[in-house]
């Protein structure tokens, strides 16, 4: 398993550089066609400065987006308790605990790092969950923050916004630099490539990473409770009562235990989530091994 955990941190590592390659190579054409090399320096240097901005912004961005309001252990004890026990027993310092008032029973972890995280759930995961259940799936949250995927879900989530956003530039210029000198049909084209091609290419390196993301979290909490038969009761739970986010945000879906958004045939193609059936087959192979 710490072979698999090193291996996914390294193919995140690369992921990320295949994002700054996109970003740089749609800045490289443009500077190309409009024989200015200071587009690429400033597609380069808005893409990363973005990142960064949302790499400090991003977590609570996420948190205001879900409708989530703090608690308190004596707000909600049940909750507060389960996971300042899964803190101290990871030794990471107890992060900010949310609560959604939905009926979808689900669950996300957000922020930047360790010290800076916040972990949400909702109130229809609360009702039809176990205590074993619900510690397994705040295991696999906490799962999250140790791993760092917060952080790294935080950067490509920047980076793929801002593949959006020069897309959408590039196909500006093209349409209304028709009059100018420099204007050519290569120009058209090249903005319009960039328009479909590069957001479909950064929303699919999204996926590989979310995906690959989630089963890391789902080993790291099975590892954490000793006991990965609960947190596979629980996405069957999420498998049978799940439902639509009342406050569906897709920007924000790769965030959650299951995916938040209503099930539709594109949709199930470019989910941010493994199927269930096989996250569950695969903590049961770890729970053989223990």
């Amino acid at each position: 398993m710490y072979r698999a955990i090193r291996r996914n941190k390294i193919n995140s590592v690369l992921i990320i550089l295949l994002f700054i390659a996109i970003i740089g190579g749609l800045g490289w054409l443009a500077a190309y066609i409009y024989r200015s090399p200071w587009i690429v320096i400033g597609v380069v240097g808005f893409s990363i400065a973005f990142a960064v901005f949302q790499y400090f912004m991003a977590g609570r961005q996420a948190i205001s987006m879900s409708g989530a309001r703090r608690i308190t252990e004596a707000d909600h004890p049940r909750l507060y308790r389960i996971v300042e026990n899964l803190s101290i027993t990871t030794g990471t310092p107890v992060p900010e605990i949310y609560i959604i008032d939905d009926p979808a029973p689900n669950a996300f972890a957000t922020g930047r790092d360790p010290e800076h995280a916040m972990v949400a759930a909702t109130t229809g995961l609360l009702d039809i969950m176990t205590d074993a259940e619900l510690e397994g799936v705040m295991a696999h949250e906490l799962g999250h923050v140790r791993n760092y995927d917060i952080r790294v879900s935080m950067i490509v989530y920047g980076l793929v916004v801002a593949v959006g956003m020069i897309s959408d530039m590039l196909v500006r210029m093209a349409f209304f630099g028709r009059n100018n000198n420099n204007s050519n049909p290569i120009v058209l084209v090249f903005g319009l490539v960039a328009m479909l091609v590069a957001p479909l290419v950064a929303s699919l390196v999204q996926l590989a990473v979310s995906r690959q993301r989630e089963y890391l979290a789902d080993a790291t909490g099975a590892m954490t409770t000793r006991h990965p038969e609960a947190l596979a009761s629980a996405l069957h739970k999420l498998s049978e009562y799940g439902r639509p986010m009342q406050k569906q945000q897709s920007s924000m879906a790769h965030l959650w235990i299951a995916n938040p958004l209503k099930p539709g045939a594109l949709q199930r193609l470019f989910s941010t989530h493994p199927p269930i059936p096989e996250r569950i087959r695969r903590l049961l192979d770890i729970g053989g091994k223990f």
